[in-house]
């Protein structure tokens, strides 16, 4: 038998130490970016295959051996304090880093007496002290060790918690398995071999989970959320079970005999297993919760905490984000650990219906979710229903009438939280039972109230934002829907003065040949009124460009012509910063609107002359004149207008159009020399042909 258990200590501590330094050594060359948390990783991994290697080659009673179990454990120590102080979060209390210091102490202590075995060993007594020393050192370091464990996990907040979740299990399970050997060791007063034997295939196990935690996790970050309350509880839980190891392993002595050892190795066996099949159960975490939450805290809640989790529930959107209304949901059930819930809401008749559902599909939920007296009650009340209560008639203050059936035929139906923002209920949210069935008691109603007048209020500004929204789509439409208007006006406008003209000079070829071009012109401008006023078009306006002045204004002046005298004096050969489109629009505009303030035998004129650094183009007409007040208060305002009929839009896009192009808009109005509108845009920079021909001048 000893010499089986021999052969698997050294086989298990073995392949321990190769794990362990292939692990170190996959590490160590990995491509990422170094910092103080992966290089106390690595010198941990190295130390502990150090200590396997030694344990494999010299055994586990060597003083080697001994000397690298304490390297192995200031490694791992130290790297857990350099994880600790680089969370990023709330400071930790003073005491915890005096549990690091304290056992950084023990550590040197356990060197110095392990030190001094081989002196005592000539003085049986002495070296039994010693021995007994170094066993309890060796047991307070893992209990401690443990704390910090539990301190570590415990102060990491939810959303970090994943990345340090492995490595926190294995070095649980090391020092947990530490504990369980010197606890039996110091009480058996007996070397339990069994126990050395299995300690490196144990490790050897322990190293494919630190791989994966390495895999899972590059950064190493930690964010710390504090919890003085659990720490607490957890060295209540240690001293517990190390009560209760001390209780069993003497029951165990007085029993003695053969059975003695298997019945220590069967009770450590059993409680890990016992352990595995408990702490992942959902129902058993909730179980402890509860009980934790009614006879270790004053509060059921940490207030803190759940506001937090609350707000980041709802507030972080993104792409791999749930939905809005699903978010709220899991807001409010995560408050209460409840599985699943749906949202009620009202729609635009004033009746509840179903808006979403987070983790319930079963529930069959109407068209019309809610009574006539539903909505009515829940405003009037804000009461929140508790469903177990109202099927057995415990609920005075519920109106079961309010309360279709659906919801209370249901049995996992649990609570129902009503909505209230100002007096109007913004919707209901109906909570699955948890897995430990409780009913609510004080703290939960009022947990309950608060969070739903905060969730009412982000449902009616989600509501108003979207109310909002599609105000300013209509608006949108509208807006667009007068520019078009407008447009189309003036090409009635068009139309008319030529279909007038045609009548007298049908019989001039010229004429027939100007009127198909304005023709042409007027339906390409409506096709492309059609594609502005459609939704889908996302059309963008061209950036300005050099363009010739003179032949964009001659072009627009031959277009015009037909429809009334156009006369010119002057228009340089200059080149401008603009988009050819929008000022044929905007002098489209300026013209019609001379047009039809003007009589037949008024000519208009067109002049285009440089001033300073850009172009004056000019639209001046002898017709009716505009007052300074008008043009100074109402002119460039949308919907006024001083012509009849006219929509007031003409003037505003021209300007508007002429800003987008870094230029402006000149307005005059005389008493008998009629009103002249100028466009002024900045001159671009001088063309290749320019320079040519101002060399061919010279």
């Amino acid at each position: 038998m000893g010499s089986l258990l021999g052969h698997i200590s050294t086989f298990g501590h073995g392949v321990a130490a190769i794990l362990f330094g292939a692990l170190a050594i996959w590490q160590f060359q990995r491509r990422v970016d170094r910092n103080h948390q992966q290089i106390w990783l690595v010198v941990a991994i190295t130390l502990t295959s150090f200590w396997a290697l030694s344990v494999a080659v010299e055994g586990f009673l060597s003083p080697i051996s001994r000397f690298a179990e304490t390297l192995r454990n200031f490694g791992w120590l130290a790297f857990m304090f350099i994880l600790l102080r680089a969370g990023e979060g709330r400071d930790e209390p003073k005491t915890v880093n005096g549990i690091y210091v304290a056992l950084a102490f023990v550590l040197v202590g356990q060197m110095i007496v392990d030190a001094l075995l081989p002196v005592f060993a000539g003085s049986p007594r002495l070296e039994n002290v010693t021995l007994y020393t170094s066993l309890v050192l060796r047991m307070i370091f893992a209990v401690g060790a443990l704390v910090l464990v539990h301190n570590l996990y415990s102060i990491s907040a939810p959303e970090t918690r994943w990345g340090i979740r492995l490595p926190m299990a294995s070095l649980a399970a090391i020092w947990t398995f530490d504990l369980n050997l010197f606890t039996i060791t110091y009480l058996t007063q007996q070397l339990p071999t069994e126990l050395h034997a299995m300690r490196g295939p144990t490790m050897a196990v322990i190293a494919p989970i630190l791989a994966l935690a390495s895999v899972r996790n590059t950064e190493w970050n930690l964010t710390l959320s504090r919890s003085v309350a659990f720490r607490s509880l957890s060295l209540v839980a240690i001293g517990s079970y190390l009560l209760m190891m001390v209780v069993i392993a003497t029951a165990l002595q007085i029993i003695g005999g053969d059975y003695a050892r298997l019945a220590q190795i069967s009770f450590l066996f059993g409680t890990s297993i016992g352990a595995l099949l408990l702490l992942p159960s959902g129902r058993f975490r909730a179980w402890l919760k509860v009980k934790l939450a009614k006879n270790f805290f004053q509060h059921r809640y940490d207030y803190r905490s759940e506001w937090i989790r609350f707000t980041d529930t709802i507030g972080r959107p993104g792409a791999d984000s749930a939905p809005f209304h699903e978010r709220v949901i899991k807001a409010i059930a995560d408050i209460t650990d409840s599985p699943a819930g749906i949202l009620l809401m009202p729609d635009d008749s004033g009746q509840l219906v179903l808006q979403s559902r987070w983790n319930w599909s079963s529930i069959e939920v109407p068209a019309r979710a809610c009574s006539n007296r539903t909505i009515s009650f829940f405003e009037d009340s804000s009461h929140i229903v508790e469903f177990d209560a109202l099927r057995t008639d415990q609920d005075e203050k519920c109106d079961a009438a309010a309360i279709p059936d659906w919801m209370t035929r249901d049995e996992r139906t649990w609570v129902a939280v009503p909505l209230v923002h100002f007096d109007r209920l913004t919707g209901l949210m109906l909570l699955a039972r948890p897995r430990i069935n409780r009913t609510l008691d004080w703290e939960d109603l009022d947990m309950l109230r608060v969070v739903g007048r905060q969730v009412a209020s982000y449902l009616a500004e989600a509501r108003s934002q979207e109310s909002l929204s599609e105000a300013q789509r209509f608006d949108e439409f509208n807006r667009r829907m007068a520019f078009i208007m407008h447009d189309i006006k003036n090409l009635v406008s068009q139309l008319s003065l030529l279909a007038r003209n045609a009548k007298r000079h049908a019989e001039n070829p010229e004429f027939r040949a100007d009127m198909i071009e304005t023709l042409q012109d007027s339906a390409d401008k409506m096709n492309g009124l059609l594609e502005r006023l459609s939704q889908h078009n996302k059309a963008k306006q061209e950036e300005p460009k050099p363009v010739k002045v003179r032949e964009l204004v001659q072009s627009i002046i031959e277009k015009k012509r037909i429809l009334h005298n156009m006369e010119t004096t002057q228009i340089d050969d200059l080149t401008v910063m603009a988009d050819p489109v929008r000022v044929d629009q905007i002098l489209g505009h300026l013209i019609q609107n001379a047009i039809d303030a003007s009589t037949e035998d008024k000519p208009i004129a067109i002049n285009a002359r440089r001033r300073d650094l850009c172009v004056a183009i000019e639209v001046r007409d002898q017709g009716t004149v505009m007052s300074n007040e008008f043009i100074r208060s109402q002119l460039f305002k949308p919907f006024a207008s001083s012509k009849q009929g006219g929509f007031g839009i003409g003037a505003y896009e021209a300007r508007e159009l002429a800003r987008a192009m870094n230029g402006r808009l000149e307005v005059e109005s005389q008493e008998g020399a009629g009103s002249r509108f100028t466009l002024i845009l900045p001159l671009a920079k001088r063309l290749p042909d320019e320079n040519f021909a101002d060399e061919r001048a010279s």
